[in-house]
């Protein structure tokens, strides 16, 4: 499968017992690392209010990556539209592209607390792939879809999205701001009222744009309408990667920059030398997914032992089980064998990798296992 290129999301997870600065040192390391192994894209994702996840600025972070490396392509997976303005996107982009040309990939997201769009249906499609008791037709897990409403109105969410935002300040429609984020590298902003504005550094970026989403909806629409590249997050939402690889190559129109539809999709993996090793390595990630699904913000990612010391019920299995049973986890031959299934149902021409261990070294390992294999087939 060495055509399907495979890419690098990072969180820049924090393990239990170190500090952000570690974690950020670690992250910096693993991009040098994955260069080095062959792999395309290196992105790092965004998040907020996170103790055991120190991704908090994509820009910041993507800016001293690229001080660190030479060829591999990096970018955010995504930035979080819906607490920024298209303007201040464009401009960090266009600054860091001015000093490091050429390889810039700007991930653009949805984010918790945008109101509905008010382009298209909204809606996502069902899927046309069969499934069945769970599974694609190719052996693909594609578990039951998991319901966020416990979190609706929780104090925590409800918290970040006050401190990320504004006093008043109501979130543009996302349709819209993409529309805004395009005109403004291409130079063509206007204002409704004919005023142009030019943002530099950023009009004229080389940056390749993509689209995130989780689902056919809105995200999908937007990235086909626009003929923008579409990343799929199987290890978000694995019940929806097959509808949102779908709704994305029905909504897509060809544009300047491609002529036809482009999706990487994104997968939970850890490898090791042996299956049983590497499933002593993912011990802790059931109750760092715990964490986040509970509002209590990403813990530290636990070691082995105390992910087996903690609390654990029926209730907590069942809030993680469709991301534990979609990770990818086992030898090379195991995982490489998973995103090769991954790959035939969903068509992806990439494929994103985002792996967290408590030890750095194994993460590492992980990564060069799993390259060594891929490029193998």
């Amino acid at each position: 499968m060495s055509g399907i290129p495979l890419g690098v999301l990072d969180l820049v997870p924090v393990p239990s017992g170190s500090t952000a600065a570690e974690a950020l040192h670690h992250s910096i390391d693993l991009a040098r690392q994955t260069e080095r192994f062959g792999y395309a894209r290196y992105w790092f994702a965004e998040h907020h209010l996170n103790p055991g996840v120190a991704g908090t600025s994509p820009a910041v972070v993507l800016a001293l990556t690229a001080s660190a490396t030479s060829t591999i392509r990096l970018g955010s997976g995504a930035v979080q539209l819906g607490h920024r303005t298209a303007l201040s996107t464009v401009e960090e982009f266009g600054l860091i592209d001015a000093l490091h040309p050429g390889r810039l990939d700007l991930g653009l997201g949805r984010s918790a607390g945008r109101s509905a769009p008010s382009s298209g249906s909204g809606e996502p499609a069902p899927p046309q792939t069969p499934v069945v008791d769970g599974y694609a037709p190719n052996g693909l897990r594609i578990p039951a879809r998991f319901s966020f409403a416990h979190l609706l109105g929780h104090p925590r969410v409800a918290l970040q999205q006050k401190l990320l935002n504004l006093p008043g300040a109501q979130p543009q429609d996302y349709a819209e701001q993409i529309d805004d984020v395009l005109a403004l590298l291409r130079g063509e902003y206007r204002s409704p009222e004919g005023v142009e504005a030019h943002a530099v550094p950023g009009e004229g970026a080389d940056v390749q744009v993509w689209i995130l989403g989780s689902s056919g909806g809105v995200s999908a629409e937007t990235a086909g309408r626009n003929g923008l590249r579409f990343a799929a997050n199987y290890h978000v939402s694995p019940a929806s990667v097959l509808e949102a690889a779908e709704g994305y190559r029905a909504a897509f129109k060809p544009s300047a920059e491609l002529d036809r539809p482009y999706l990487t999709v994104s997968a939970d993996v850890v490898v090791a030398e042996d299956d049983e090793t590497a499933r002593e390595l993912a011990t802790g990630y059931a109750p760092w997914v715990r964490s986040i699904r509970t509002a209590e913000g990403a813990i530290p990612f636990p070691s082995p032992a105390e992910a087996r010391a903690l609390p654990w019920s029926e209730a907590d299995r069942a809030l993680v089980a469709d991301r534990v049973e979609t990770q990818f986890v086992g030898s090379a031959r195991t995982v490489a064998d998973h995103l090769e299934r991954l790959q035939e149902a969903t068509g992806a021409d990439e494929l994103l990798i985002t792996t967290i261990t408590h030890d750095h070294a194994d993460r590492v390992r992980s990564y060069r296992l799993l390259a060594e294999e891929w490029q193998r087939r």
